[in-house]
């Protein structure tokens, strides 16, 4: 069983910056991948970026250039640096760990809100 749990969100304004803070517990005998999703009001869950054990990275076409992922697996702690926030990025921000080769399993944090204001 993981644990998973975000911190870091906030009400900002458009244009500031936010870091959130994805922290891990639990059993990770094997690290596969972290990602963070959000979810606003009325909206389907969306990926927003994704980091591999082996550092590749994904992103969002909404966030590319703006939000940077990155992890410090000793620490089990992950980072999701979101700069030129739009109020368009508002939004309920989950991550999510991937963990495990057979079975190999999945699971998610409580949420961090981000507001960003016009």
């Amino acid at each position: 069983q993981v644990q998973l749990v975000e911190s870091g969100g906030g009400l900002v304004q458009a244009g500031g910056s936010l870091r959130l803070s994805c922290a891990a517990s639990g059993s990770i005998i094997q690290f596969n991948a972290l990602a963070w999703y959000r979810q606003a009001p009325g909206n389907e869950r969306e990926l927003v970026a994704a980091i591999s054990s082996a550092d590749r990275t994904t992103y969002g076409d909404s966030v590319k250039g703006r939000f940077t992922i990155s992890g410090d697996n000793a620490k089990n702690t992950w980072y999701l640096q979101m700069n030129i926030l739009k109020p368009e990025d508002s939004a309920v921000y989950y991550c999510n760990i991937d963990v495990g080769n057979w079975p190999r399993r999945t699971y998610w944090g409580q949420g961090t809100q981000v507001t960003v204001s016009s």
